[in-house]
């Protein structure tokens, strides 16, 4: 048998009651007394709040005029952001508008147990196309290898940074697009063969935050393939690699 509704005079009735109910009580039992009858709504409210907050700074953050988004996940805890701040006031001498939007909140490791929560998190940002660069280590660079999201640098850059990457041996060669079967096998035939990293190894930028136990802890930076703003994504590249005082 479906419960009726109350009609509204009754729920006035019974909010007038708890009113005055409230008016009775002090202190702590006031408290205890919203808690126990209006909590599920007190938290629906936080909930909706919450929600309509954050799709509001979402599209807030989506309208600001942005030349570079940039996801920082580097194999260390150090924070790059001096780095990145100097980069920025060279970069923005140009005279153009837009900021520098650097994340390096993503993180990325496979020891982790809830490996597959970031990487639903790296497959978002890429889709949404809030990622122009990666700076990242191994496990990243193999799951954006998987998704097939670098862009091959040796065909996509300008003459002179590829060139100029080329001649210090620092383009990455790969397979992307591997992905495993149903039988959980890969086959080879089925990856694109490509450089799609450039190798940050030795420089300025590696030696400062990339520093571990680990010696062979690689650091990578990647051009993700959707991206719109590639002559900036460049500019980051040739001050990463120290390739140019431009």
């Amino acid at each position: 048998m479906r419960k009726k509704k109350k009609p509204f005079s009754m729920l006035l009735e019974d909010l007038r009651r708890d009113l005055e109910t409230f008016r009775s009580l002090r202190g702590g039992a006031r408290i205890q007394f919203v808690w126990d009858y209006y909590r599920w709504r007190i938290l629906a409210c936080l909930f909706a709040i919450i929600t309509v907050c954050t799709f509001a700074h979402m599209f807030w953050e989506g309208q600001r005029p942005c030349r570079l988004r940039v996801c920082v996940v580097l194999n260390t805890e150090d924070d790059c952001g001096q780095w990145f701040d100097a980069f920025t006031e060279k970069l923005q001498k140009d005279g153009k508008p837009g900021l520098v939007d650097i994340n390096q909140d993503q993180p990325f490791d496979y020891d982790n147990q809830y490996y597959y929560v970031q990487e639903l998190e790296v497959m978002t940002t890429v889709s949404s196309g809030r990622m122009d660069v990666a700076i990242c280590g191994e496990d990243m660079y193999s799951y954006l290898l998987a998704l097939n999201a670098c862009l091959p640098l040796d065909q996509s850059l300008s003459e002179d940074l590829s060139n100029a990457l080329s001649q210090q041996g620092r383009l990455v060669y790969d397979t992307a697009n591997l992905k495993l079967d149903k039988n959980g096998q890969v086959n080879p035939a089925d990856g694109i063969d490509g450089f799609y990293a450039a190798d940050l190894t030795g420089t300025a930028f590696e030696q400062t935050y990339n520093q571990t136990e680990q010696a062979d802890e690689p650091l990578y930076a990647v051009v993700i393939s959707n991206t719109s703003h590639l002559e900036d994504s460049e500019a980051l590249l040739w001050e990463l690699l120290e390739l140019s005082d431009n």
